[in-house]
């Protein structure tokens, strides 16, 4: 919860507009049904086992809403999960380590890649960097 709230802060700080908070997998896919948001941040261990009901959620937004990008958080560098996440569509996937998490930059330029690059390939994109882009990105957290 500590690093929620944390994030839900700096990207706030940074001009993001954070378009809701969940709790769990469950909530989070709600969320995204609801708000359409630009890209969601989600942590690979969520409630309520802690083991991959977060990684089940991210795929499961990257099928059923594939407008939406995905920032996965995990606290250990774990390949396999993320290439299985990726699987054949690399865009719209970002994989942060929670020790770089609240690195304000870094976790701005993430999650607004991890954004761009879905709206690059579902709508006409903007010019900028990621980091130009940023200020217009709704996020989930």
């Amino acid at each position: 919860m500590l690093t929620r709230v944390g994030i839900v802060r700096l990207l706030g700080e940074a001009g993001i507009e954070v378009a809701g908070e969940a709790e769990d997998a469950r909530g989070l896919l709600r969320l995204v049904a609801a708000e359409h948001p630009d890209a969601a941040v989600v942590d690979i261990r969520m409630p309520p086992t802690h083991s991959d009901e977060g990684l089940v959620a991210a795929h499961q937004i990257r099928v059923g809403h594939p407008g939406v990008g995905v920032l996965v958080l995990s606290q250990y560098v774990e390949p396999g999960y993320a290439m299985r996440l990726i699987g054949d569509r690399p865009e719209g996937v970002g994989y942060l380590l929670k020790e770089r998490v609240f690195d304000a930059a870094i976790l701005v330029d993430a999650l607004a890649g991890s954004a761009t690059a879905n709206a690059s390939s579902t709508r006409q994109s903007s010019p900028g960097s990621p980091a130009a882009d940023a200020k217009r990105i709704r996020s989930l957290t």
